[in-house]
């Protein structure tokens, strides 16, 4: 079981219970959100998806609004693999 970085008082509305299903799984070691920026497009619900590979596991966004937040996932899994525990619990 992971767990789940809380460093920043704000986040994206939802999305603190969906990274802490996704933090419950065994092959997740850290998940920290971070910074959050504004966005042109409107995304109506919560969605993450995969950005980009990094050293411990991915970079993802996470996007509800015209807000975007970044989330570092520190995992050995494959992307696929983690997309779809991503899409699991984002349902």
């Amino acid at each position: 079981m992971g767990r789940i970085v809380i460093t920043h008082s704000t986040y994206i509305e939802g999305l603190i219970p969906v990274l802490k299903k996704l933090a419950s799984n065994e092959n997740i070691k850290t998940v920290t959100p971070a910074s959050i920026s504004k966005v042109r497009g409107r995304a109506t619900n919560l969605t993450i998806r995969i950005s980009v590979s990094t050293i411990s596991g991915y970079k993802a966004i996470a996007r509800k609004g015209q807000t975007a937040q970044e989330v570092f996932i520190s995992t050995e899994i494959s992307k696929k693999d983690l997309e779809c525990l991503i899409s699991t619990y984002c349902k």
